[in-house]
């Protein structure tokens, strides 16, 4: 598999790693198969994320998809955010991924969705 400049730079220098003082939601998961873990926090106002943070470890695919995923988030609605897919975190990333690195891949979204129901709970 070819890593992208773009995936090995959000690798090594993410732009949304961190945690927000005054986020709305949180959740957490882990890929226990390979060890990736990530902890997301939404800030949201309205219907409207405004605000993303990531924090957590694991391959370079798993955390610049949460990263990126962070950055196309922001600005967007809830409901926006619960139509996302498979499709579009593979076209966020742009790199083919094999189907053992997908749940690599899709860990962060997973992570984004349970946040946000944890907001209805």
């Amino acid at each position: 598999m070819l890593y992208t400049e773009q995936i090995i730079e959000r690798y090594k220098n993410p732009r949304n790693f961190g945690k927000l003082e005054d986020f709305t939601a949180e959740s957490e998961d882990a890929n226990e198969l390979c060890g990736d873990r990530i902890k997301m926090q939404l800030k949201i106002n309205g219907n409207k994320i405004v605000d993303v943070k990531f924090t957590g470890e694991g391959c370079s695919i798993s955390q610049a998809s949460a990263d990126l995923l962070a950055d196309f988030l922001k600005g967007k609605s809830l409901s926006e955010l619960k139509k996302l897919d498979k499709k579009d975190v593979l076209k966020i990333l742009g790199i083919e991924i094999t189907p053992v690195r997908l749940k690599c891949a899709l860990l962060s979204l997973k992570v984004a969705k349970l946040a946000s129901l944890n907001l209805f709970q």
